[in-house]
């Protein structure tokens, strides 16, 4: 099968941090494989602002998963390492959302690719800046771009 290239953000704001972000990546590893892992960056909530900061980063991955696929996988690790939805954009073990899957857009009730609301955020799109090869840019996945 065709190894596509997908790009993913991940977050954790409930201690530890850190460990949460490396067993995530240890469990992608098992669905996909890792080209290139951006720096983590400490960040302020958005949205529900009573937590505690983000850590913050970004992959490169291929797999050979379809984007639904894969977010079933994806979703799988989340819950494996205790994410619960209690309140919107509120505090998290793990937070792990398919950002880009090659130039596919999918709009589903459950999936949006790309991400509708990545270039609203830095904390996104600065990790995912780094991964992003010279030819590519940010704006060929804009709302705008995608609607011509």
């Amino acid at each position: 099968m065709k190894a596509n290239k997908a790009y993913l953000s991940l977050g954790s704001n409930i201690e530890n941090r850190e460990s949460f972000l490396k067993k995530a990546i240890f469990q992608i590893k098992k669905i996909a494989k890792i080209i290139q892992k951006s720096k983590i960056y400490e960040t302020s909530p958005v949205g529900y602002k009573n937590q505690g900061d983000f850590l913050n980063m970004a992959i490169k991955i291929e797999t050979s998963l379809s984007p639904q696929k894969l977010l079933d996988k994806l979703q799988e690790i989340e819950k494996k390492l205790g994410k619960e939805k209690i309140i919107k954009n509120g505090p998290r073990t793990i937070d792990i959302d398919i950002l880009i899957y090659e130039d596919t857009i999918v709009d589903e009730p459950k999936l949006k690719i790309p991400h509708p609301r990545m270039h609203k955020r830095k904390f996104v799109l600065i990790p995912l800046l780094e991964l992003l090869d010279k030819k590519e840019k940010i704006s060929q996945w804009t709302p705008k771009k995608l609607k011509n």
